[in-house]
């Protein structure tokens, strides 16, 4: 008989980018609780709070790391960090993204730029990062945040529709060359999640009623952990013949 799925994770080394809070602080969590040690991605090394100990009560290793996904620089410096504590690198969830709103006639240069330098510049380049770690061991798993933007048009979200979109097609070029390596490549598009930056769209009754009649299948919004488990299957030995794959955690909302 076949081994059964695994889903853990112990003895495993991840980084989490955009890992300060909302999903990207759940995503760490749920890692280590699946027994692996968790590298801490942050624009600011300092804002790291009691993540690091949330993470170390649970018996795992909590490594904060300066990391602004802008700053391939940074990128490098984090990834040898990451590497020299730990002695390898298995997991890497691009979580970091950003998506100021605004109509289409009136998105700005600057948001513009910099919303294609996090959500697709910022994924290429710390995956290329972590991938050259990953080809020497022969092993690796590469999840990227994509979105339900990137598969449907969302008003005054243009660009971060676009980025998104961006990110399931490189999702798919890179399992493709990575695979060979033992790497497999992919991505998680969720839907509307109760973060702190959602908290104020969703605080309007109008907005939030809309958004639950589009998420069709389930009625509610989504939590950050309904994100965190799919990663961690991704991440997980259950996962190895999946790649190059953006699995939409929408409660239905594209299924309309």
């Amino acid at each position: 008989m076949d081994d059964y799925p695994r889903y853990d994770l112990t003895g495993q080394v991840a980084l989490v980018t955009g890992a300060a809070r909302g999903l990207g602080s759940s995503i760490a969590l749920a890692l280590a609780h699946a027994g692996a040690d968790v590298a801490l991605g942050l624009r600011d090394a300092t804002t790291a709070r009691t993540l690091p100990a949330e993470i170390e009560a649970m018996g795992r290793r909590a490594l904060p790391v300066q990391m602004d996904v802008t700053n391939l620089g940074q990128i490098t410096a984090a990834i040898d960090a990451v590497t020299s504590e730990f002695g390898r690198l298995d997991i890497l969830v691009n979580n970091a993204g950003l998506g100021p709103e605004a109509a289409a006639e009136d998105v700005t240069e600057e948001n513009f730029d910099l919303t294609v330098a996090v959500n697709v510049k910022g994924v290429f380049f710390t995956s290329q990062a972590a991938g050259r770690v990953m080809i020497r061991q022969s092993y690796g798993r590469i999840i990227s945040l994509s979105s339900q933007a990137g598969f449907v048009a969302l008003p005054t979200e243009s660009v971060y529709c676009m980025t998104k979109a961006a990110v399931a097609h490189l999702t798919k070029c890179l399992a493709v060359e990575w695979g060979q390596y033992g790497i497999t490549v992919n991505a998680v598009a969720p839907t509307f999640i109760r973060t702190p930056g959602t908290e104020g769209a969703l605080a309007d009754p109008a907005f939030r009623e809309d958004v639950l009649e589009r998420i069709a299948g389930l009625h509610r919004v989504g939590e950050p952990m309904d994100v965190a488990g799919s990663i961690v299957f991704l991440a997980s030995p259950a996962a190895s013949l999946i790649t190059g794959h953006t699995l939409l955690i929408d409660g239905g909302w594209t299924a309309r």
